[in-house]
């Protein structure tokens, strides 16, 4: 069984002042352009690339923020989105020519975007998405209703339950948007949910507790940098340029956090602090997608053929393009 949250009337008391703090933080944006590339951009056709508004796209910024771009040729604009899908969406649209995003939500929107492409890795982690119990739950089997965003946050809620042996059945899933959820803990809506930063620090705030990361029950997840396939074939030149300086730009955020922070802050209003905390849970560093990575890919697509979310298995071993990077690194 699963439930969809009732968006017709407003918000009130704590949900309303977690829009308000989601407003501030501009986690809640819809789309919001970033600028072009933050020191000065380079002549050309302008690249936008799809991100979105938390800290674990922070070498986006930081790219932007230390005209990363224009050092490499690119004039780049990037769009910013409040959901993954949407920037996916917006990829397959035309809107935007690059996006990043996580595998596990990329995987789920193979099926209706068939010509999507994974280039790379830019980041992994089994930290950085945390487990929430709220406050009357004394232990994982008293859980009856969770909160779940779709994709990689759904993916991460039926894990935990397969790790703890309760029944997928027995756990009424309700999708809510992101903002929403420690709110709906407070007020005893849900029992428990699986997200990414900041909201399982705003659990706690509220009266949850953070049980375990997804890690600790062996799930991981990646981000890639993906293309539309139409556009790459034309293109390719261009996308290994962004995914070069997206290299350096990753390397950066590890070597110097507070410069990324203070990035991330600028463009798109989260707090250092945050985003600091962040960059110890994510592992930020470009590399190729490899034969290794299918088996858990394959499994995420099975995922959501089991689940129903899709009709037929997404084709995982087209979109995801094994050694890319490399290639075009070596071909220059």
């Amino acid at each position: 069984m699963e439930t969809r949250v009732n968006r017709r009337h407003p918000l009130t008391g704590v949900v309303a002042s977690l829009v308000a703090f989601t407003a501030l933080t501009a986690c809640g944006a819809a789309t919001t352009d970033s600028g072009s590339s933050g020191n000065g951009a380079a002549a050309g056709p302008e690249i936008r690339i799809a991100v979105g508004i938390d800290p674990s796209f922070a070498p986006f910024f930081l790219a932007d923020s230390q005209g990363l771009w224009a050092e490499h040729g690119l004039n780049v604009r990037l769009v910013q989105f409040g959901k993954g899908g949407e920037g996916v969406d917006a990829l397959a649209g035309g809107q935007v020519q690059l996006a990043g995003n996580s595998d596990t939500t990329t995987i789920g929107m193979l099926q209706q975007n068939p010509s999507l492409r994974s280039l790379l890795v830019y980041e992994e982690s089994g930290r950085y998405l945390k487990v929430v119990l709220g406050p009357e739950v004394g232990d994982p089997s008293e859980i009856r209703k969770m909160a779940v965003v779709p994709g990689l946050s759904e993916l991460a809620a039926t894990r935990f339950l397969e790790s703890k042996r309760i029944g997928r059945k027995s756990v009424d899933f309700i999708t809510a948007d992101p903002p929403e959820i420690p709110a709906l803990l407070k007020k005893g809506d849900i029992d428990a949910y699986v997200l990414w930063e900041p909201w399982p620090a705003k659990g706690t705030e509220l009266g949850g507790k953070v049980l375990q990361t997804t890690g600790d029950y062996g799930l991981s997840y990646s981000h890639w940098l993906i293309a539309d396939g139409t556009w790459l074939s034309g293109n390719e030149s261009t996308a290994a340029k962004v995914a070069e300086a997206l290299r350096e730009a990753a390397k950066d955020t590890e070597a110097d956090p507070e410069a990324a922070a203070k990035a991330t802050q600028k463009a798109a209003r989260i707090p250092i602090a945050q985003t600091l905390n962040a960059i110890k849970d994510i592992d930020f560093g470009v590399r190729d997608i490899t034969a290794k990575d299918l088996p858990n890919y394959t499994a995420t697509a099975k995922f959501y053929l089991d689940t129903g979310n899709v009709e037929d298995r997404p084709d995982v071993a087209r979109a995801a393009l094994l050694g890319w990077f490399t290639r075009q690194r070596e071909g220059s």
